[in-house]
C-alpha cells in the first residue's frame, strides 16, 4: 500500500477543500484507535449545509483519515477519549487543515469555546504510520490533552506523548532529506556514486516515498541517470503542483491490489488501473474490500482447522493401518508351522520349545518352529492355525479399511481445495453445511444450519459464446453436475487430483475445439494441478456421469471419457469470466 506522504498531501488537499468551516455536530468513537466526526458544511459554501462524516482511523490495520460513511455499532458506554472530545469540541468549527512538514501526519485546527465562552483553538493530530499510528488531541498551545497511544520516555520512544507534554511532530527518518529543491547535477551524481537501482537509490535518499512510488519514477530508467532524473523530477512536479490523481489497481479477479495519487503502470498487464472519483472513495473501497478479504479468512479459520486435523488423523490412521498390513504379510509362516507341526506331531511332545522340522515342500529344508512347552503339539498346531486365520481376516478388513481412510482423506482434500475458492460469506455456508450433512461441522462451535441461497457457481463465456459453469465446492459441484446440466453438456474435471467440475453448456451442439481448450484450462486453473505444468484433463458427456449412492458430495464416476492435456493459466481464465 501506498499511503505515504504523498498520498497524505492529496488527501489532505481534498480534506481541506471539503471540510474546511464546517461545524461538528457529533463526534462516535466506533473503535478504540478510530474516530468519527459528523460535521455540517459550510453555508455559503459549495456543500452548503450538507452532512459529511470525517473518518480518523489509527488502527494498525487500516489506518487512514477519509470522507467515509461507515457501517458500525455504537457503544453504548462512550470511551473516555471520545467523551473528552465531546467536551471540547462539539459545536467547534474545523478552521483548517494541513500536512506537517512533508510527511504521513494531518493537523487538525478546531476553533471552539471554552467553559466561559471565548473563543480558543483546539488541536488534533492525526500520524498515520502503520503499527505507531496515532490520535493526540492537543489545546490552543499544543500541549496534549489525551492520545489514542501514549507512551513516555522509560519506553523507549524518541519522544513522550503523554498529557501535559508539548505536541512535537514524529521524528524525521534519519539520513534522508526531503525531494524538493533538488537540482538535476547532484542527483544524478549521487546516483552514479550510490551504487543502487533507481528505485533504491530514491527511497534510501529521499523520505515520504513509498516503494511503489519509487519504483514507478525509476521505471524504464535502468542505470541512466538523466531517465532516473526525469521520472524523479516528474513525481516532485506532481508534488510540488498538487497534481494528484486518485489511482487504484485491481488484480485481473477484481481484487485491490494497490493504490495511489499518481498514475501507476509498473505492473502493465497484471494489474488494470482504475480512477476512482475522490480520494475518500479511493480508500475507502480499498480498504473495504481488503476487510471482506480478511473477515472471509477469519471465518473460514475454523473450517481450515478441523479439516487440517482431519487430514492429520486420517494421515496417522493410514500409517498405523499400513503398519498392521505389514505385520499381516507374514500370515503364511503361520500356516506353514501349523502344517509342519501336524506333519511331524510323531516327534513332538508337551513341554518342547522348539524343534527342527523337515518342510518336504522346500526340499527338506529344515524349518526351526517355535513351540509353547504348556500345550500338546496338537494345540501348538492349533495356536499357528488360528494366528493364519486371524491375520487373514484382519488383512482383508485392514485394506477395506484403508481404502475407506483414503477416500475420507481424497475428500478432505476436495474441500480443502474449495475452501481457497471461497469469494463469499454465502460460499463459506455451502462449505459448513456439506461438512454438517457429511458428519463434521458437529464439531464446529459456529455452524448454525440455516437455509442458504441457491448456488452461484463461478461462470465464464468462451470465445464461441458458449456458457461455462464451474462449482466453488462439493455442494455446487454436486448441484452442476447432477441437477443444473443437461445429459448432453460437457463436462470437465482434472484428472487424479482434486478440483472443480466444470461444465461446458452447449445444449447437445458440438462446440468448436477453442471451446473445449478453454472449458478445459478453467477446470485445470481450478484445482491442485501446478501451475506452469502440463496437466491432463478429462472431459465427457454428462450422461455418462454416474453418482454412487451414499457417496461423498462431490463425487461421480464416469466412462467414455477423452482427455485434454493444458497448462493452466489462470489469466486467460479470468478474462473469459462473469462477474456479477
Amino acid at each position: 500500500m501506498a499511503f505515504d506522504a504523498g498520498f497524505t498531501k492529496a488527501i489532505i488537499n481534498e480534506l481541506s477543500a471539503s471540510v474546511t468551516n464546517a461545524r461538528v455536530e457529533k463526534i462516535f468513537q466506533p473503535s478504540k484507535e478510530s474516530v468519527l466526526f459528523v460535521l455540517r458544511g459550510e453555508r455559503n459554501g459549495a456543500d452548503r449545509g450538507a452532512t459529511m462524516k470525517l473518518l480518523i482511523d489509527a488502527g494498525s490495520a487500516n489506518p487512514r483519515m477519509s470522507l467515509a460513511d461507515p457501517v458500525f455499532d455504537n457503544p453504548k458506554v462512550p470511551p473516555m477519549f471520545c467523551m473528552l472530545l465531546r467536551k471540547h469540541l462539539g459545536g467547534a468549527r474545523i478552521t483548517s487543515v494541513r500536512q506537517i512538514g512533508f510527511d504521513r501526519a494531518a493537523e487538525f485546527e478546531f476553533e471552539a469555546r471554552d467553559e466561559l465562552g471565548y473563543l480558543t483553538k483546539k488541536y488534533i493530530y492525526a500520524e498515520i504510520m502503520g503499527k505507531f499510528s496515532n490520535l493526540i488531541f492537543c489545546d490552543a498551545e499544543k500541549k496534549i490533552i489525551s492520545a489514542v497511544r501514549t507512551n513516555d520516555i522509560t519506553s523507549g520512544s524518541k519522544r513522550p506523548v503523554i498529557p501535559g507534554a508539548l505536541y512535537t511532530p514524529p521524528p524525521a527518518q534519519e539520513g534522508k532529506r526531503l525531494p524538493f529543491g533538488v537540482t538535476e547535477e547532484s542527483f544524478v551524481t549521487e546516483f552514479r556514486n550510490s551504487g543502487l537501482s533507481g528505485a533504491k537509490f530514491i527511497m534510501n535518499t529521499f523520505s515520504g516515498i513509498s516503494p511503489l512510488v519509487a519504483r514507478e519514477a525509476a521505471l524504464c530508467a535502468g542505470e541512466d541517470g538523466e531517465k532516473l532524473w526525469a521520472g524523479f523530477s516528474e513525481l516532485v512536479r506532481r508534488l510540488e503542483e498538487c497534481d494528484f490523481v486518485p489511482v487504484m489497481l485491481k488484480k485481473p479477479d477484481g481484487t485491490p491490489l494497490e493504490y495511489s495519487f499518481m498514475p501507476i503502470k509498473q505492473y502493465g498487464d497484471a494489474a488494470e488501473m482504475t480512477v476512482c472519483g475522490s480520494f475518500s472513495g479511493l480508500i475507502e473501497e480499498f480498504f473495504a474490500a481488503r476487510a471482506h478479504a480478511e473477515r472471509i479468512r477469519q471465518r473460514a479459520a475454523d473450517i481450515l482447522r478441523l479439516l487440517t486435523n482431519a487430514e492429520t488423523r486420517l494421515t496417522k490412521k493410514i500409517a498405523a493401518q499400513q503398519a498392521d498390513l505389514e505385520a499381516c504379510r507374514d500370515k503364511e509362516s503361520f500356516r506353514l508351522s501349523g502344517d509342519l507341526i501336524t506333519a511331524n506331531i510323531y516327534r513332538l511332545s508337551r513341554g518342547m520349545t522348539e524343534a527342527m522340522l523337515p518342510d518336504w515342500s522346500d526340499g527338506g529344508r529344515e524349518v526351526r518352529v517355535e513351540l509353547d512347552s504348556r500345550l500338546t503339539p496338537s494345540q501348538n498346531a492349533q495356536r499357528y492355525y488360528k494366528r493364519y486365520a486371524k491375520c487373514k481376516s484382519a488383512e482383508i478388513n485392514l485394506k477395506k479399511q484403508t481404502e475407506i481412510a483414503r477416500e475420507e482423506l481424497d475428500y478432505i482434500a476436495t474441500v480443502s481445495e474449495s475452501l481457497t475458492k471461497a469469494e463469499t460469506e454465502n460460499d463459506l455456508s455451502e462449505i459448513r453445511r456439506e461438512l454438517y450433512e457429511s458428519g463434521y461441522a458437529s464439531k464446529m462451535k459456529n455452524y448454525h444450519a440455516v437455509k442458504i441461497p441457491a448456488p452461484k457457481p463461478m461462470e465464464f463465456v468462451t470465445s464461441g459464446g458458449c456458457r461455462v459453469l464451474c462449482g466453488k465446492n462439493n455442494a455446487q459441484n454436486d448441484w452442476l453436475t447432477n441437477r443444473l446440466a443437461g445429459k448432453n453438456d460437457i463436462w470437465f474435471h482434472v484428472k487424479g487430483l482434486p478440483g472443480s467440475h466444470v461444465v461446458l453448456l452447449c445444449g447437445g451442439e458440438e462446440p468448436p475445439a477453442s471451446d473445449f481448450t478453454e472449458a478445459a484450462n478453467i477446470a485445470a486453473v481450478y484445482s491442485k494441478a501446478p501451475r506452469g505444468q502440463k496437466t491432463e484433463v478429462d472431459y465427457t458427456r454428462v450422461k455418462n456421469i454416474k453418482k454412487p449412492p451414499a457417496s461423498k458430495p462431490g463425487y461421480v464416476t464416469f466412462s467414455s471419457n477423452y482427455s485434454a492435456v493444458v497448462t493452466p493459466d489462470p489469466d486467460a481464465a479470468e478474462r473469459l469470466r462473469k462477474r456479477s
